[in-house]
């Protein structure tokens, strides 16, 4: 190698040091507190109601995601955004009343309300990097999030199909995906998750001790939070979800 070469070589490959992407540098670099990871306070964070509210690099991400569905006719609508931890317990707590009220028993309450939701905690909400959508073309019909308004003739199948096509390129994986063999959160065709960051809190997230957190908290229910049922919930419910998010 000629020196002129050399240095050609040394000098290009330091700036690719010094430029590499602030993104990358984030993800090596950042580390995020117990509060963050539970929804209990997030620096990150712009926007200020319940579906605006999203990290900001997934913010931006989104925007630019939205801007190019309108281009294609389709209106990305997000329905819910960043939740609080207040915000999921009552959302369980409320849920948890009403099936006990209907007789159901305290794990068989707990058991019903995880299929589609979390305990307050473990939700992926907490952290504002995932975001539930629909199309903003249609009439909302009674119950927004069901699967068969993303298929057939339902009014979100465009949307359904646009962001199989295009969503992870702008950085959003679907969490629940339709898979078989997956258990824990029933199959959530509206759930995207904005990888880039859900992916270093979720490696964050498992070095929690979940169980002393939930019992700590005295949600509605906590008796049922067994070591068991606790391994069980982890194992399903948080972690088994579509693979390109670990």
């Amino acid at each position: 190698m000629n020196r002129k070469h050399f240095f050609k070589t040394t000098i290009l490959s330091g700036l690719s040091i010094v430029f590499l992407p602030l993104n990358s540098f984030y993800l090596i670099q950042k580390k995020y507190s117990k509060n963050q990871l539970l929804g209990k306070g997030n620096p990150d964070l712009t926007g200020d109601t319940y579906t605006s509210k999203m990290n900001k690099e997934a913010k931006v991400a989104f925007e630019k995601m939205k801007t190019a569905a309108l281009k294609d006719g389709i209106n990305i609508e997000v329905v819910s955004a960043y939740r609080s931890f207040q915000k999921q317990k009552n959302i369980f707590e409320n849920k948890y009343k009403r099936f006990t009220n209907e007789g159901l028993t305290p794990i068989q309450s707990v058991e019903k309300i995880i299929e589609y939701s979390t305990i307050p905690g473990t939700s992926r909400h907490h952290w504002g990097t995932d975001i539930d959508i629909i199309d903003a073309n249609y009439p909302k019909p009674i119950s927004v999030l069901e699967e068969e308004n993303f298929y057939g003739n339902g009014p979100y199948c465009q949307l359904k199909n646009w962001m199989d096509r295009y969503s992870e390129s702008y950085g959003f994986y679907e969490v629940y995906t339709k898979n078989p063999n997956r258990k824990g959160v029933k199959y959530e065709p509206w759930h995207f998750s904005y990888a880039p960051v859900s992916i270093p809190m979720l490696k964050e997230y498992q070095k929690l001790d979940i169980k002393s957190i939930l019992k700590e908290e005295k949600i509605l229910g906590h008796e049922c939070f067994t070591e068991e049922f606790i391994f069980n919930y982890k194992t399903e419910n948080i972690l088994d979800i579509n693979p390109q998010l670990f």
